[in-house]
C-alpha cells in the first residue's frame, strides 16, 4: 500500500471516528430532552454502522501478525 492510500485511509478513518463522536453527543441531547425512543433508536443504529466501518478500516490498515 503506497504512502498516499495510508493518508487517505487514516484521514477516512479520522472522519469517521468525529462523525462518531457527534452522533454520541447527539444521541445525549436527544436523551436529555426527552426525544422520542424511535429516533434515538435509529441514531444508535447509525452510530453502530460508523463503528463497524471504522473496525473495517482499521483491520484494513493494520498489517497482520502471524503468531
Amino acid at each position: 500500500m503506497s504512502d498516499q492510500e495510508q493518508a487517505e485511509l487514516r484521514l477516512q478513518l479520522a472522519r469517521l471516528k468525529q462523525e462518531h463522536a457527534d452522533y454520541d453527543v447527539a444521541i445525549g441531547a436527544m436523551m436529555q430532552t426527552g426525544c422520542d425512543a424511535l429516533r434515538i433508536q435509529r441514531m444508535k443504529k447509525k452510530k453502530l454502522v460508523l463503528k463497524d466501518k471504522i473496525s473495517q478500516l482499521e483491520d484494513g490498515t493494520l498489517p497482520d501478525i502471524i503468531a
